[in-house]
């Protein structure tokens, strides 16, 4: 049976539609994913993204247990709110989750996990953390909106508390403020400008309705699927999981390899893969003619078989199919897409594909 977040009724009085996704009933759009997505890159949208769990680890030990968890280091935390982008690893160097890891003081720590893996993340953690001095807290009483766009924090921040107003007008990408339950985050999962916002559940029908007559719309999975595609940002369970390492997905760049003392889980089996020279490369794709890349397609260089893609779709803003892939790493600037039996052309490229609503690629 699946789950409903406390903005559930609110969904449907907005004629949603309503789709299963990570064991929750979410938003898939409210008419047209098309629009939702341009809304976003020209105006202001937002989504609820309440599925997703704030987890809380309190004690002496929350520091030394994420510096052993976590692949990057949250020593390179000091400064509170600030925030960072990490993978969890298990012992063969595959990914457990990916997460964003906030710190709040040296005996605090706050995460935020995926949906469909919160139960397996929670197990983790507690198994993880046994012999360490922490405590580990879902905080299922909060509810999270995700306010993205270029004139998202505009039309936000006048809807807040004077300390968040004032605090998150100045704040910088990657750092969080809080008044007492509320925490606004400048994060986001669509390559624009906005904030990720927790506040109390029976707070939230309330805030989304005065972001709505605030000129902000509300937006599906769809959207958010085809945003985060552009903006060059993965999905977990499709780009990367338990089986691939953040090297084989494009994340070697959320690995902190100093200090060299530093073990992690997983660190091992990558310093290994990460000399490896036949270790599979995470590319982006554009198709050069018509048509739709899919998830799972395969790719080839004449009659070889050189990966397979990961995630794919249309991108509205460039009005063309793109694609992350998995491949050998001795692909060439183009490969072909088998697509219903035919061979399409796809040129290889480096994401994300769009910035700040604009073309970073060239077409």
């Amino acid at each position: 049976m699946t789950k409903q977040t406390v903005l559930y009724d609110t969904h449907q009085a907005m004629g949603a539609r309503l789709v299963p996704f990570g064991g929750w009933d979410m938003p898939l759009h409210y008419g047209s994913q098309l629009e939702e997505h341009h809304q976003v890159r020209r105006d202001a949208g937002m989504f609820d993204v309440s599925h997703m769990t704030v987890v809380d680890i309190k004690g002496d030990g929350v520091k030394p247990l994420l510096r052993y968890l976590l692949a990057n280091d949250v020593d390179k935390l000091k400064q509170k709110g600030k925030a960072l982008y990490t993978c969890m690893l298990n012992e063969t160097g595959g990914v457990v989750d990916d997460l964003i890891v906030y710190y709040l003081h040296d005996s605090w720590y706050r995460l935020v996990v995926n949906a469909g893996t919160t139960e397996k993340d929670l197990a983790w953690l507690a198994q993880k953390s046994e012999t360490y001095d922490v405590n580990i807290t879902p905080r299922r009483d909060l509810a999270m909106i995700a306010v993205q766009g270029p004139n998202a924090r505009s039309k936000a921040l006048p809807l807040m508390s004077d300390i968040l107003c004032q605090a998150g007008a100045d704040l910088k990408p990657f750092n969080a403020v809080s008044d007492g339950d509320w925490f606004l985050a400048r994060t986001g999962y669509t390559g624009e400008d906005g904030f990720e916002i927790m506040l109390p559940g029976d707070q939230a029908a309330s805030f989304w309705r005065q972001l709505h007559d605030a000129g902000v719309e509300p937006c599906g999975l769809g959207a958010r699927d085809t945003l985060r595609l552009e903006a060059g940002m993965n999905l977990y369970g499709s780009d990367m999981d338990e089986e691939t390492s953040p090297l084989e997905s494009g994340l070697g760049w959320t690995i902190a390899w100093d200090p060299s003392e530093r073990d992690f889980v997983g660190r091992s089996v990558l310093e290994r893969q990460r000399n490896d020279p036949n270790r599979r490369r995470f590319i982006g794709l554009v198709l050069t003619g018509r048509g739709v890349l899919r998830n799972h397609l395969k790719l080839y260089d004449a009659e070889r078989e050189v990966g397979e893609i990961t995630s794919g779709g249309f991108a509205p803003t460039l009005e063309r199919s793109i694609a992350f892939a998995r491949v050998l790493p001795d692909i060439g600037e183009t490969c072909e897409v088998e697509m219903r039996g035919k061979r399409l052309k796809a040129q290889v490229v480096k994401p994300p594909f769009v910035r700040n609503g604009k073309a970073v690629i060239d077409l």
